[in-house]
């Protein structure tokens, strides 16, 4: 037989369309304590970085705040509540990820403290006023920021396991 007249090797078929099982398989992530170290890091320092992101993109910082009035405690600021909006869904997703993947201290760590250590830096950094009320208004919504952090994770991860 000359190379003209052989018969051409055939491939494996390929499903054409993907299973619902093999779509889950596909979409499943590791948990990441039993990854490997670099890609376990990686990713809790994504998180971080993406969560001080929709810090600073939801909530603009102006160090140009000043006093409504002489002797007000409220400043003029551009925090509206669409950025408010989208603040709390953004971390509330990042929580229920990181819920699922990590351990809920880490996602406390990734999720709730770059907020609230770039707020920290945002009150501190404001001229003196009469009446400092930002120290208890930094607390109050770190306190929040963990809170809320800690109960979208444990909700997800009883979620996920629920349904396995």
């Amino acid at each position: 037989m000359n190379r003209m007249t052989r018969p051409l090797p055939t491939s494996p078929t390929l499903p054409t369309s993907p299973t619902l099982p093999t779509l889950l398989t596909l979409l499943t992530l590791r948990p990441l304590p039993k990854t490997a170290r670099l890609p376990r890091y990686a990713t809790r320092l994504l998180g971080a970085a993406l969560a001080a992101g929709a810090y600073v993109a939801c909530l603009p910082w102006d160090l140009r705040n000043r006093p409504e009035t002489a002797g007000s405690l409220h400043e003029t600021t551009p925090v509206t509540p669409t950025g408010i909006t989208l603040l709390a869904v953004s971390l509330v997703a990042l929580a229920a990820y990181f819920g699922v993947r990590d351990r809920p201290v880490w996602t406390l760590l990734v999720v709730a403290a770059p907020p609230a250590t770039l707020m920290y830096i945002s009150f501190n950094t404001h001229p003196t006023q009469d009446a400092q009320a930002w120290p208890l208004a930094w607390a109050a919504f770190t306190l929040l920021f963990g809170a809320g952090a800690l109960v979208v994770a444990v909700a997800a991860r009883r979620l996920t396991r629920a349904t396995k």
